[in-house]
C-alpha cells in the first residue's frame, strides 16, 4: 500500500432501505467504510450518510475496494441486536466475485485459518497453529477461457478472507492489488461485490434481505 494516494470516487449516495432503526446503502468501490488515519481520509461512506442520518451507527465494514450492501444502524439497541448477528453468525451475505483462471469444480469449500501478516499488514495470510478459524462456501456461476465468475458465501467473517481464500485456491480475484499479480491484478477495480446481506430487523425482529447491483 506504499505510495497509495486515497481517491474516492464522487457518487451520489445509493441508498437501498432506511427506517427509524437501520440505513442499508450500496457502497461503491474505491469509497472507504470509516475514515481512515489523516485527514485526507475523512471522506467516507459513514461520514457521507452521517449528512443524511445525523444518529448514524457503525455495524460492520466492506474493504476499500469491495462495493456492495453495507447495513448501519440508528439507535444503540439496533447496534447491539445487529452486532449480534453479525458476531454470532446469524446474518447470510452472498458476495459475488470474478476469479483469475479457470476453477476446475462446481462447488467446494476453503477451510483455512487466518491472521494478520505483521511485516506486510494489511495483508493477512494463512497460519495452521495461530489463525482464526475461516470458512468460504464457493459456487462456480460462469467460466470463460480466462476466468470464473463464483457466488461466495463466507461462514465466517474474517479481514480479507474472501481474498485471501481465493488466493489459496490459485484463482485470486481480478484486481486485487494486494493478493493478485500480473495480468489478474490489471483491472479498474477489485471484482468483489458484497451482493446481498440476510438479517433480522431489530424492531420487528422480520427476516429482511437487501441486495445490491453487481456493477460487474
Amino acid at each position: 500500500m506504499n505510495g497509495f494516494v486515497y481517491t474516492p470516487p464522487q457518487t451520489g449516495l445509493s441508498i437501498l432501505f432506511a427506517d427509524d432503526q437501520i440505513v442499508l446503502a450500496d457502497k461503491p468501490s474505491g469509497l472507504l467504510s470509516v475514515p481512515g488515519r489523516g485527514e485526507d481520509r475523512t471522506d467516507c461512506l459513514i461520514n457521507r450518510l452521517r449528512a443524511e442520518y445525523p444518529d448514524i451507527l457503525l455495524v460492520h465494514r466492506l474493504d476499500l475496494d469491495t462495493s456492495g450492501v453495507m447495513i448501519f444502524a440508528r439507535t444503540k439497541s439496533a447496534q447491539g441486536f445487529l452486532g449480534q448477528q453479525f458476531e454470532k453468525r446469524l446474518t447470510k451475505k452472498i458476495y459475488l466475485a470474478r476469479l483469475w483462471g479457470e476453477l476446475a469444480e462446481d462447488t467446494g469449500r476453503v477451510d483455512l485459518p487466518l491472521i494478520v501478516d505483521w511485516p506486510n499488514r494489511p495483508r493477512q495470510h494463512v497460519d495452521l497453529e495461530t489463525g482464526k478459524p475461516s470458512i468460504t462456501d464457493w459456487r462456480v456461476l460462469k467460466r470463460s477461457a480466462s476466468e470464473t465468475r463464483v457466488k461466495l458465501t463466507p461462514l465466517t467473517g474474517r479481514s480479507h478472507q474472501l481474498r485471501v481464500h481465493m488466493m489459496e485456491l490459485g484463482h485470486p480475484i481480478l484486481g486485487d492489488p494486494l493478493y493478485a499479480n500480473g495480468e489478474a491484478a490489471a483491472h479498474p477495480r477489485l471484482m468483489l461485490h458484497a451482493d446481498s446481506l440476510k438479517i433480522r430487523h431489530p424492531e420487528t425482529e422480520v427476516t429482511m434481505t437487501f441486495a445490491a447491483p453487481c456493477p460487474f
